[in-house]
């Protein structure tokens, strides 16, 4: 018999997963990393720290970094790649426990330097994930299949907790915002054309009717605001997690999130018991260990400082002026730069335009040639891409710049003076430099709109996109 009520396979199975993800979050910034917060970057973490370095001592919990010790470009290169190697250490199985102590500090320590580029909900959610599979793991040191001891109950419950925040604080921001694209259901008709970085199927998701978008929208509010608390039934666990899968395979099939889907399908695993994953394995006759004495103690710490911090991001969801007593405050001034527990909330308030920048540079200030991003739209005819879960940060950067105004980004300034001096570490960010063998002598941004073309458009042009010109985004550069 199986042990019916023991998550050992999906335990086993999370932490494979999470090891991927951990693995392409690091690749992903290992190729990117000089040009964004390097030494000659666009926000270089060693400027962050200098201005912090008379804090003494307690600098360090203030911003919790390992690049205290170094800041160097090589160093920044070598956290990446040894995260990458101990992302494959722990899908291996080799000492899981320090493994995700190494993983969860080594990722800690760029989100800290990061500024905007580090600073998305996927991150903290895999710092907030991260610091969970800590407690999850079995104390041995090689790997073993099936597993023999079953994990504390308490973490997994703080994992269903982590993803009923997740789904349901999504849904909830939605619904408080006021937005009436949510409340009238019409969100998704735009969702598809003015997210960061869609997908091909996006292009086609788009072109369906108005009547299928109001009930994909309903659907989404559905399972984001009713579906959680099917956690909190036994008997619906299962299909809990089924339906919050699906949604995360057709989000990402429609958007490039990083590694956000991919985590949050990590994290519907624990609502699989091993009676529903016995069979996956092969394991009907297998029996694992009820887990230990040793491993409840050590996790009920974390367990009621998890679920005490959890009462602030969940308040704010309704009031933000809400006073902490005293106690609390200090609590939570002291662990917000460790990331232990967040708020979540995508696209509470959805756009409904797409205003995008393109980048140009010339020698004579007459003829303008445009800088070619990676993935970002440019070119009106080049296809949208499938880039998940590798994140072009630059290229998402550029878009919440475009929403906003060039004086509250003043990165966007360092990347222009960057590309005019030819710094190589930030022309790896593009897919073409116009100039190869020459700086331009001006550069400049430009403000232009873009949609998704119809399939009329697309036929006779050949273009996935068309483009309207507003104007400079700012100053340029000479």
């Amino acid at each position: 018999m199986v042990a019916g009520n023991s998550y050992a396979l999906s335990s086993w199975l999370f932490l494979r997963v999470l090891g991927f993800i951990y693995f392409s979050a690091f690749i992903s910034l290992a190729v990117q990393v000089r040009g964004l917060i390097g030494s000659e970057g666009l926000v270089p973490a060693i400027d962050l720290l200098n201005r912090h370095r008379r804090g003494g001592f307690r600098r360090v919990f203030r911003l919790p970094t390992l690049l205290w010790l170094n800041s160097s470009d090589r160093f920044l290169s070598s956290l990446c790649w040894t995260g990458a190697f101990l992302s494959i250490v722990l899908l291996i199985g080799i000492a899981p426990m320090p493994t995700l102590i190494l993983l969860w500090i080594f990722y800690l320590s760029f989100f800290t330097v990061s500024g905007p580029f580090l600073g998305y909900q996927w991150d903290i959610l895999l710092l907030e994930a991260g610091f969970l599979a800590i407690f999850l793991t079995p104390m041995e040191l090689l790997p073993r299949f099936p597993p023999s001891i079953a994990p504390s109950p308490i973490v997994i419950v703080l994992l269903w907790w982590l993803l009923f925040r997740l789904m349901w604080s999504s849904g909830l921001t939605k619904f408080l915002s006021g937005d009436r694209r949510w409340r009238d259901l019409t969100a998704l008709a735009f969702h598809y054309e003015t997210q960061p970085l869609p997908t091909p199927l996006a292009w086609y998701m788009h072109q369906l009717p108005l009547w299928f978008h109001r009930i994909s929208t309903a659907i989404v509010l559905f399972i984001e605001l009713v579906v959680p608390f099917l956690i909190l039934i036994p008997a619906a666990r299962c299909t809990a997690g089924a339906m919050f899968i699906g949604l995360m395979i057709l989000i990402q099939l429609t958007g490039n999130y990083a590694f956000f889907n991919l985590l949050g399908i990590a994290l519907c695993i624990p609502l699989f018991n091993d009676s529903a994953l016995s069979r996956l394995f092969g394991l009907e006759h297998w029996h694992p260990a009820p887990a230990s004495a040793f491993s409840a103690v050590i996790s009920t710490f974390p367990a009621l400082l998890i679920l005490l911090l959890s009462v602030v991001p969940l308040s704010l969801l309704f009031r933000r002026d809400v006073r902490w007593p005293p106690p609390l405050a200090k609590v939570v001034e002291f662990l917000t730069p460790f990331r232990l527990v967040n708020s979540y909330g995508l696209f509470s308030i959805m756009t409904i335009e797409r205003p995008e920048i393109i980048i140009e540079a010339s020698e004579n200030g007459v003829d303008w040639i445009e800088y070619e991003f990676k993935y970002k739209p440019g070119s009106v005819k080049r296809a949208p891409a499938f880039v998940a879960p590798h994140q072009p940060r630059l290229d998402w950067q550029m878009w919440f710049a475009a929403m906003g105004y060039y004086h509250n980004h003043l990165w966007v300034r360092r990347l222009l003076m960057r590309l005019m001096e030819g710094e190589p570490s930030v022309q790896a960010l593009f897919k073409l430099n116009p100039f190869q063998k020459d700086r331009p002598r001006y550069i400049r941004c430009v403000l232009f709109d873009y949609r998704f073309t119809s399939w009329k458009e697309r036929r006779a042009t050949g273009a996935w996109w068309r483009r309207e010109r507003r104007g400079l985004y700012g100053p340029g550069v000479s």
